[in-house]
């Protein structure tokens, strides 16, 4: 598939939406070599350590795409791309996870430790706490408003240095419990996931590539684009990943795998874009659309309250995914 996505970009061969289609398969294509390899390593190392390496592999399409589309110009794509990333693994995946946990678990229960649940609360609600203020500074017209890049750039060094502090503790308190041994050998578990990292870079350049003249065709707004279909395409590592691991009662796992995500993104990924594109053609900052701003605070609100007691049903999992669909239809009308 990524082959042939490749000869859609370089050829006119497949129409524009054909190209589209097939660079997005590519990217979830490149999930099922993330979940093996996640799985692998799971043998040999903690849900801590696991999660974090899997997400940082799989959380690579949302950085390729969001540089690429910063530097083709489109900003709205970039800024609903990484909005959508938390949202995504935060609602969808994450609800898709427990429904396939609380299903597989006897008696409908999905368990898991609270921890991580609740560092990730904190994370989110220390990287949303800048993007409310700079909302409200631009909303009342303050004078903080006129240093939204300034203020970006201090925010983004402050919430990279909370979120180093807390991995190193977390990567610290790993335990290791290997259900069976690994099929793979280490040196093939890592080659995999680095060629998914090399992968997910090409693909991600001709994903934005044909992500334009799609929109047009398809007649649906950017917003949605970014926020639903660049979010689930580049997020289809988690999708995967994530469900298979609580398919196979895998409950520790799959949780630290979504939940690593979601605070990788909120607290390093979204704050080291907005540094890294200073050198792109536009700028990233902490300035959204003020129903982004709603979506953020009130997704990290009903995550915490579901999953912050360690404990999550398929009544739960089904009313994460009710909220990620309702904020779905919302962006289908956003410009």
């Amino acid at each position: 598939m990524t082959a042939l996505a490749g000869v859609a970009r370089y050829t006119s061969f497949i129409s524009d939406v054909g190209a589209f289609v097939i660079a997005g398969l590519a990217l979830a294509g490149g999930a099922w070599v993330v979940a093996l390899s996640t799985e692998q390593l799971g043998q040999r190392s903690g849900p801590a350590v696991t999660g974090f390496a899997q997400s940082t592999l799989g959380n690579l399409p949302e950085f390729f795409v969001v540089i690429f589309a910063l530097q083709a110009g489109e900003r709205i794509v970039a800024e609903t791309a990484i909005i959508g990333s938390i949202l995504v693994n935060a609602l969808l995946v994450l609800g898709l996870v427990i429904i396939a946990g609380a299903w597989r678990a006897k008696d409908g229960v999905m368990r898991f430790s609270p921890r991580l649940p609740n560092d990730t609360a904190t994370l989110l609600l220390v990287a949303i706490f800048i993007i409310v203020l700079i909302g409200l500074a631009i909303a009342a017209h303050d004078p903080a408003s006129h240093h939204v890049q300034t203020i970006s750039i201090v925010g983004s060094v402050a919430i990279l240095l909370v979120y180093g502090a807390w991995l190193r503790q977390y990567l610290r308190s790993d335990q290791h419990e290997p259900a069976e041994a690994a099929r793979l050998s280490l040196f093939t578990t890592v080659a995999l996931l680095g060629a998914a990292g090399v992968q997910s870079a090409f693909v991600s350049d001709w994903f934005i590539h044909a992500l334009q003249p799609a929109i047009h065709t398809l007649h649906i707004s950017e917003a949605f684009a970014g926020l639903v279909i660049v979010a689930i395409a580049g997020n289809a590592v988690e999708n995967v990943t994530g469900i298979v691991l609580a398919a196979k009662g895998r409950s520790e796992l799959a949780i630290s795998v979504v939940k690593n995500s979601v605070a990788q993104i909120a607290a390093f990924l979204y704050p080291a874009l907005v540094l890294v594109s200073l050198l792109t053609a536009i700028s990233l900052t902490f300035a959204l659309a003020p129903v982004y701003i709603g979506a953020l605070f009130g997704m990290a609100v009903i995550v915490w309250q579901i999953t912050g007691d360690g404990e999550a049903t398929l009544f739960e999992g089904l009313a994460l995914v009710c909220v990620f669909v309702i904020l779905a239809a919302v962006a289908a009308f956003e410009t």
